[in-house]
C-alpha cells in the first residue's frame, strides 16, 4: 500500500486528544498544529481514521503545500500537482472550502476560482480533454492558506465526522460530538465508575460517553465521500467496518444517567441513543438540579450547562451556578468537569478548579473546568 498524507483538522485545544487517538491507530504523526494533524496512512489508514476518530472533524489528502504570495504563484503550483492520482477523467472536483490566515490572498472568491482553474489544466495534461463533464464522484478540494502557506487536501470525509447520524434531532444548543468526545477523552472516566450529566439535554455527551466504552467506531452508521472512490477499493470499507464490528464489547454491565429539566429534551435523548445503538447503557430521567440526590461514592459529573451568552439569560443562569455549587459541594468523594463560556464561573461555583482548560465549542471560546475527587479504594458499583 502507499505512503499517504492524511490532516485530521480538529477544534482547537483538542490536539492532544486527536493525536492520541491517531497513535492508538497506529499511525506516524509528522506534525502538530493548532486545529490540525497532519499524519501518514495508507488508503486503508483513510478508511480507518474516518472510522475511528472520536475528535476530528474531517480526514483529508494533503496533496501539496507551498508558498504563494500572488495568485499567478498559486496557480502555477497547484497546476504543478499531479491531480489525476486521485481524481479520474469524469469525477466532481469542487473547490468545497478555502480559508486564509494572515496571507497576501486573502479573497476566498478568487482563491477558490484560481485554484479550480489550475486544476483543471493540470489534469487537461494528464488526460487530453478540453471539458470535464464532472459526473462522476465527487472528490471535494480544501484550500487553507496561513501566512502565505497554501495546503491544498482532498476531502475523503463528505459531510463532517462530528455528524455521526445519531442526533436526528437536538436541542437549542446542543454540543458537538467531536467536543463531546474530547471532553470525556479528557477525564480519567472509565466505565465501571457512575457518570451522571444533570443537564444532558439530546444525550450527546453520554451518548459518546457510551460509545467510548463499547468501543464503538464513531463513524460505523454513517457514510462517507470516499467509499464510492475507485482508489480506494470496496473491500477495505468492508474489511475496516467488520474489524469494527468485530472490537465492540459485547457484554456490558455499565449503566449511564442523563437529567434534564425538559421533558421534551428527555424524549429526544432517548431517541437519539437508540439511533446510536446504546439505549441499553443510558437512562434518561426528567429531573431538575435541586433534585439530584445521590448516595454512591465516587462518582462523575460531566457536563455542559446553559451559559448564559444571551443577556437575558444571564442572571438565571449565574444562579444556576451557584446552585451547582451547593449541591455538587455534597458530593465530596466525586469528581466533577464543566464547560462553559461563563467567564465567572468559579467564583459563581464558589470553588476553584484543579485544573482549566480553553477549548473552542465552534467559534466560542470556552474553558472545560476540572475538580478531581479522590480516588476509589476498590472499585465501585456503577448502578444505584
Amino acid at each position: 500500500m502507499n505512503s499517504i498524507k492524511l490532516i485530521a483538522p480538529c477544534l482547537f485545544g483538542l490536539e492532544k486528544v486527536l493525536s492520541r487517538e491517531i497513535k492508538e491507530l497506529g499511525y506516524h504523526i509528522e506534525k502538530v498544529e493548532d486545529g490540525r494533524i497532519t499524519f501518514l496512512a495508507d488508503e486503508y489508514g483513510i478508511c480507518k481514521s474516518n472510522l475511528w476518530l472520536r475528535t476530528a472533524e474531517r480526514v483529508m489528502v494533503k496533496l501539496g503545500e507551498f508558498e504563494a504570495k500572488s495568485f499567478e504563484e498559486l496557480f502555477q503550483n497547484t497546476k504543478k500537482i499531479k491531480w489525476s492520482n486521485w481524481i479520474p477523467k469524469n469525477g466532481n472536483f469542487p473547490v468545497f472550502k478555502a480559508s486564509s490566515i494572515k496571507s497576501n490572498l486573502s479573497s476566498v472568491p478568487d482563491i477558490q476560482s484560481i485554484v479550480k482553474k489550475a486544476v483543471v489544466e493540470s489534469l487537461k495534461e494528464e488526460y487530453n480533454l478540453e471539458i470535464f463533464p464532472e459526473t462522476g464522484e465527487k472528490y471535494p478540494i480544501h484550500v487553507f492558506i496561513n501566512k502565505n502557506i497554501v495546503t491544498l487536501s482532498i476531502d475523503t470525509s463528505g459531510e463532517t465526522l462530528h455528524k455521526r447520524g445519531y442526533r436526528e434531532k437536538s436541542n437549542k444548543a446542543p454540543i458537538r460530538e467531536t467536543l463531546a468526545a474530547g471532553l470525556i477523552s479528557l477525564t480519567p472516566w472509565r466505565s465501571n465508575r457512575l457518570l451522571v450529566d444533570p443537564f444532558c439535554g439530546s444525550g450527546t455527551i453520554l451518548i459518546e460517553a457510551a460509545m467510548i466504552a463499547l468501543n464503538m467506531a464513531p463513524g460505523l452508521n454513517r457514510e462517507f465521500v470516499s467509499e464510492k472512490w475507485a482508489k480506494i477499493p470496496k473491500k477495505m470499507w468492508w474489511d475496516a467496518r467488520k474489524e469494527a464490528y468485530d472490537l465492540m464489547v459485547k457484554d456490558t454491565d455499565f449503566m449511564l444517567y442523563g437529567y434534564d429539566i425538559d421533558k421534551d429534551v428527555i424524549e429526544i435523548a432517548k431517541e437519539n441513543a437508540q439511533i446510536a445503538g446504546v439505549d441499553h447503557c443510558i437512562k434518561f430521567i426528567q429531573k431538575e438540579l435541586k433534585e439530584l440526590c445521590i448516595e454512591n461514592n465516587y462518582g462523575f459529573i460531566i457536563t455542559n450547562p446553559p451559559y448564559g451568552e444571551r443577556l437575558e439569560d444571564k442572571k438565571s443562569v449565574e444562579k444556576l451556578y451557584r446552585d451547582m455549587g451547593k449541591i455538587f459541594s455534597k458530593l465530596d468523594t466525586w469528581s466533577f468537569f464543566v464547560i462553559t463560556s461563563h467567564p465567572e464561573f468559579e467564583a459563581l461555583f464558589g470553588k476553584s478548579s484543579d485544573k482549566k482548560r480553553k477549548l473552542y465549542n465552534g467559534m466560542l471560546k470556552t474553558y472545560f473546568y476540572q475538580y478531581f475527587g479522590p480516588k476509589p479504594n476498590n472499585k465501585e458499583s456503577s448502578n444505584y
